[in-house]
């Protein structure tokens, strides 16, 4: 036995045991991005779960860098619901079957409604199972101006918390981190007398189990009958015979409905809870503030806004990131003083593959992974992410949802279709992920289709925008006029090509508000390092797979083979083969590598080169998620459409760029 690590003053104890064969459940409310997280968590999924006495299947994998497993569970609003959906969440710790595969509780919330999570947490705490509450989406609260104080609110639920952002991957890794360190929870809730003292009568009826006798009396008392199964496997139907008329004997004496006597309970109790440990920033009174805000909804002032907005996103990522910035770190700091240094230092190894493999100026893995990723990718990506949080913490993103919901229903979507198309503009994989905000099937479907075809991620269009720096405004024009115009085409073809109807948009308006520096930097901060983190690695699998790839006279043999494709019909040179292959394996790996091979392409053919890259499927991590989200079916209709269309976009612009003499020089 030890003492738990991250509870301190708690005085509870948690095994070493336990936590080396911890499984985890991963509950919540409905869309506060549980299957993010499990997305996030779990390294190897494998075969899904049925829960014995319902039709539902849950998800399950291995957990990364750990040797337990993660289920995913459907969103729930209470435990003692009867929803099919919500009593998987419940029965996944009582089934005979799983009971012992599912020993710790993961609470996913969300932190702009941060007290319908704590009800919910209030209620699996009675399972006395070590539970850890994970507050997501954090950057949305901050937007909505509202602070949590995550130790105040780990003091009043007696258990571990920790702040995410999912779709990002932001602070996953310190989550699961915590996860060894899990300690079982003391009941917070007091009940009235009387349940107080049926629930005493049931704790000295059953022996300790893994779930607490307060809370099989507690889904007794409801009426809950998945509870019958757990008490007759771990106690017998003796026992569960005498329980069940002891709670019909309690049930009968409560005037009120017994469920909705608890709920509001617990309720009450999260609001308090809520009330102590977060702030929330009073909406202005600014009158300009206001009227801004009604302004961005209105056509005749709107649509400026937001050529506004474009514009000034433009000059700051575009002119400043891509070029100010990048310039001045790549050539003082890399160009001018670390290559040099590394070139000297690497020169007295003995093996030229190696040193090759090190500092190769072509297929290097610093010279073309690591340092063109720093020098590159990072800071245009940071000045991405600032102008994002910026109109996300103004509230301006909603706002133009609304403003678009008339175009988007030409497209099959409503206006909540912006939310998943303005992500993939920030990373695609996360974006498919959110596209289960959409209420119909079509609507999920037409928004993958367009994050898989349409959309630049925020790496690549770093990458774009400073290879698009050292030509004339037309190759800028042309570039995104059409990425802009395929979004319309695609989006009204499959609205007509695709069965089903499209949902009427419901979506809650945040106040309009000036956004907070400090916030706003820090946020981006987190964000720029924890993708630079994961991206890195990436970077340096991908440089080294190219130069091995090249040593053995591999990339030789491929543009040979696929010389007709690429040049004659593309019109590209035969060394964007390796442009494609790291692009195939990240699409901003592919990118850097196509800067760092420039000089051997005309202005004509890195368009007709970005053009495909942007069209051409996203990265690995894009696919699978792909696949998991719409079906193996939907998932290879739509790979097979991307890549044939982004072969056949390629030509068509580089042949009609010839025909009539452009070259964008």
């Amino acid at each position: 036995m030890k003492k738990c690590d991250t509870c301190k003053g708690c005085g509870r104890l948690a095994t070493d045991a336990l936590a080396a064969k911890a499984n985890y459940i991963i509950v919540g409310n409905m869309n506060v991005g549980k299957s993010t997280i499990y997305a996030r968590m779990r390294s190897i999924e494998v075969p899904s779960v049925n829960i014995p006495g319902i039709t539902v299947s849950v998800k399950r994998g291995r957990i990364t860098s750990q040797n337990g497993m993660v289920f995913d569970t459907p969103g729930i609003y209470s435990i003692f619901s009867g929803n099919q959906d919500e009593r998987a969440s419940r029965d996944i710790l009582l089934s005979p079957e799983l009971q012992k595969d599912c020993n710790c509780i993961i609470m996913v919330a969300d932190a702009k409604n941060l007290k319908r999570s704590i009800a919910i947490a209030l209620q699996y705490i009675e399972y006395g199972l070590p539970m850890l509450f994970d507050v997501n989406m954090i950057d949305e609260a901050v937007s909505r101006g509202i602070e949590i104080d995550y130790q105040k609110l780990s003091e009043k639920l007696g258990i571990e918390v920790c702040a995410t952002i999912a779709r990002e991957g932001l602070g996953v890794s310190e989550l699961i981190a915590k996860l060894p360190h899990l300690c079982r929870p003391e009941p917070r809730m007091k009940y009235p007398e009387r349940v107080e003292q049926y629930l005493e009568l049931v704790k000295k009826l059953l022996k300790p189990k893994l779930i607490s006798a307060r809370a099989l009396g507690l889904l007794l008392l409801s009426g809950d009958q998945g509870v019958e199964g757990y008490i007759s496997e771990n106690f017998g139907s003796g026992m569960l015979n005498q329980l069940k008329q002891l709670a019909e004997k309690y049930r009968h004496e409560e005037p009120a409905n017994m469920e909705i006597a608890l709920a509001n309970l617990y309720h009450k109790e999260a609001a308090k809870i809520a009330a102590e440990v977060q702030t929330v920033e009073a909406p202005t009174k600014n009158p300009f503030i206001l009227t801004l805000g009604d302004w961005c909804t209105k056509t005749s002032t709107g649509i400026p806004i937001a050529i506004a907005v474009l514009v000034a996103m433009y000059f700051f990522v575009g002119s400043f990131g891509a070029n100010y910035l990048v310039d001045k770190i790549n050539g003082i700091i890399f160009e001018g003083m670390i290559i040099p240094w590394i070139t000297k230092l690497v020169r007295p190894i003995p093996s030229a593959f190696i040193r090759d493999l090190i500092i190769d100026p072509d297929f290097g893995v610093l010279p073309s992974g690591v340092f063109l990723a720093m020098g590159l990718v990072l800071p245009v990506i940071f000045c991405f992410y600032i102008a994002f949080g910026i109109l996300e913490d103004s509230g301006y993103l909603p706002r133009i949802s609304i403003l678009l919901d008339r175009v988007f229903q030409k497209m099959g979507l409503n206006g909540k279709g912006v939310i998943p198309l303005v992500m993939g503009f920030s990373c695609v994989t996360m974006a498919l992920l959110t596209t289960r905000i959409l209420s119909t099937e079509k609507e999920k479907n037409i928004a993958s289709f367009l994050l898989f075809l349409c959309m630049p991620c925020a790496p690549l269009i770093a990458v774009m925008l400073v290879i698009l720096d050292k030509m004339p405004v037309s190759a800028r024009v042309t570039v995104f006029g059409i990425i802009f115009l395929q979004i319309l085409l695609a989006g009204f073809l499959a609205n007509k090509l695709l069965p089903g109807e499209r949902s009427p948009m419901f979506l809650e308006i945040p106040a309009m508000r000036i956004p907070k520096p400090v916030a706003v930097l820090k946020m981006s901060a987190a964000k720029t390092y924890f993708f630079m983190k994961e991206a890195i690695p990436v970077f340096i699998y991908a440089s080294a797979t190219v130069f091995v790839f090249q040593r053995i006279g591999g990339l030789e043999i491929m543009e040979k083979a696929l010389g007709p494709i690429i040049g004659k019909v593309m019109g590209l040179p035969g060394k964007s083969i390796q442009v494609f292959i790291k692009t195939m394996i990240r699409r901003e790996s592919g990118a850097v590598e196509l800067q760092h091979l420039s000089t051997v392409y005309t202005n004509l053919q890195l368009v007709v080169n970005l053009l495909v890259m942007t069209f051409v499927a996203p990265c690995i991590n894009a696919t699978i998620v792909l696949f998991k989200e719409r079906g193996g079916r939907a998932g290879l209709v739509i790979m097979a459409a991307v890549t044939a269309y982004a072969i056949i976009l390629g030509s068509l612009v580089n042949h009609a760029c010839r025909l009539f003499g452009i070259t964008f020089t």
